[in-house]
């Protein structure tokens, strides 16, 4: 998956309830998921791009190319 590819991660530390680790596919506006350790990072993020990417197509909208892949 070329999105998962694209994210970036990051251990956050600023907020009130302890620190999260925040993962986006920047590509893919809105598209970013907040837990508490990396594993569960990775894998909300797989279903947030798949959320993303079938609300974006459902309400007639264009998924960027992310990588050079092209969703059709």
């Amino acid at each position: 998956m070329q999105a998962l590819r694209c994210a970036e991660c990051e251990r956050d530390h600023s907020l009130p309830d302890g620190p999260c680790v925040v993962t986006e596919v920047p590509q893919l506006p809105g598209c970013f998921t907040q837990v508490d350790n990396y594993e569960e990072a990775r894998e909300n993020l797989i279903d947030a791009i798949e959320v993303w990417v079938v609300a974006t197509l459902r309400h007639g909208g264009k998924v960027p190319p992310i990588n050079g892949y092209v969703f059709r």
